[in-house]
């Protein structure tokens, strides 16, 4: 057994963050306040979108937006199965079908055909996922949405720092919900935010967030004189702390940093691994720029080693690598779906890992891991 040990993943958390939340805990406003307010808007303004919500999770901004959108039992989400599974659950949760599409080879997104194979006259929104980091061709499936009347969510859990067409993954989005959990580049521990440019529905998603109250409780509580509020529908709890958006406020300020440093060693892991058969890194695509949330590789049969025996090899000389993205439509939460073929979802899930990607990675953990994979081509360990 190796004592080498390389993590897939650590969040660059520092003494910075530790002071700002200290900072937070002091004030006495440890709830949601004037912390994510500011977080906000400098999220939505670092992501080129006009309104910023900060919710508990991505998952419920999801839910969020299903729900802003008035998807609901008999309508049709068309989603990736080739996902997190909250992707498809956020479907559920609203009581509509989600309807699996096919994904890109090399993106691993959903595209128009791949949706367009699977729209049907009860199809009322799509969810599509910047999968990894890597963004969808935004420009093409938000005129596809348009065109064919349907509402178009983006999961960019994973694209904060990726680009599309020159400008941040959010620019354009009618509704983004996006992931600060610490296996993403920038994190407050759990949380997530939603990001509009329409003032009526963010003010809409602040009141959803907040058990349908007509005002804030922050703005109760900084009233001079007693507020009465109203709750105007059935909502949910699905605020984020002042704590929480302490600490990304300074993971903020982090981003830009990050993603020129991942996507330097993402090159560098592209330079390595050329000419081993078989194995193919993934890449920007033609329109965009991916912030290399996730470094995936797939293996072809001409690689000889198959996933699973590769990922046995790398645990067991301390490299913690892992599976590639799940395929929802596989797990037994969905047993009950009969979706249509998915050979690229199914190939991508089966046959494809996730190396380690993170600041502390170094030019010889690199190397070290390269070699092991350079040891396995051919069927050779």
């Amino acid at each position: 057994m190796s004592q080498r040990k390389i993590p897939v993943m650590i969040p660059l958390l520092g003494e910075e963050e530790a002071q700002a939340a200290a900072d937070a805990v002091r004030s006495g406003w440890v709830a949601q306040g004037p912390r994510v307010a500011r977080f906000e808007q400098e999220f939505a303004a670092t992501v080129g979108a006009g309104h910023g919500v900060a919710v508990s999770s991505c998952t419920t901004g999801l839910h969020l937006a299903l729900v802003l959108l008035e998807v609901g039992p008999g309508d049709e989400v068309i989603v990736p199965s080739l996902s997190f599974i909250a992707t498809a659950n956020a479907v559920r949760y609203v009581g509509a079908t989600p309807i699996f599409a096919d994904v890109d080879l090399a993106t691993g997104n959903l595209t128009v055909e791949t949706i367009d194979a699977v729209r049907t006259p009860r199809t009322r929104a799509v969810i599509a996922v910047h999968q990894g980091g890597v963004p969808f061709d935004t420009a093409a499936l938000r005129k596809a949405a348009d065109g064919w009347g349907v509402g178009l969510v983006e999961d960019a859990a994973c694209a904060a720092g990726s680009t599309a067409y020159g400008q941040p993954a959010g620019t354009g989005a009618a509704i983004a919900a996006w992931s600060f959990h610490p296996r993403k580049l920038i994190t407050t521990g759990e949380g997530g935010m939603v990001t509009v440019d329409d003032a009526e529905r963010a003010g809409r998603l602040r009141r959803l967030r907040e058990h349908g109250m007509n005002v804030s409780a922050a703005d109760r509580h900084a009233s001079a004189q007693p507020v009465l509020e109203a709750y105007l529908e059935t909502a949910y709890n699905y605020r984020m702390t002042d704590i929480q958006a302490a600490v990304g406020l300074v993971q903020l300020g982090r981003l830009a940093g990050l993603v020129a440093q991942r996507r330097e060693l993402a090159a560098r892991y592209q330079e390595l691994l050329a000419g081993i058969d078989g194995l193919v890194p993934v890449r920007d695509p033609a329109y965009g720029q991916t912030n290399y949330q996730s470094f995936w590789v797939l293996l072809n049969p001409e690689y000889g080693t198959g996933r699973d025996e590769a990922l046995a090899e790398l645990a067991a000389r301390g490299v913690s690598a892992r599976r590639g993205i799940m395929a929802a439509h596989l797990e037994p939460a969905y047993a009950d779906v009969t979706p249509g073929p998915l050979p690229v979802t199914e190939r991508l899930t089966r046959d494809s890992l996730i190396l380690p990607l993170h600041h502390a990675l170094t030019a010889d953990d690199q190397d070290y891991i390269v070699g092991i994979l350079r040891e396995l081509a051919g069927g050779r360990a």
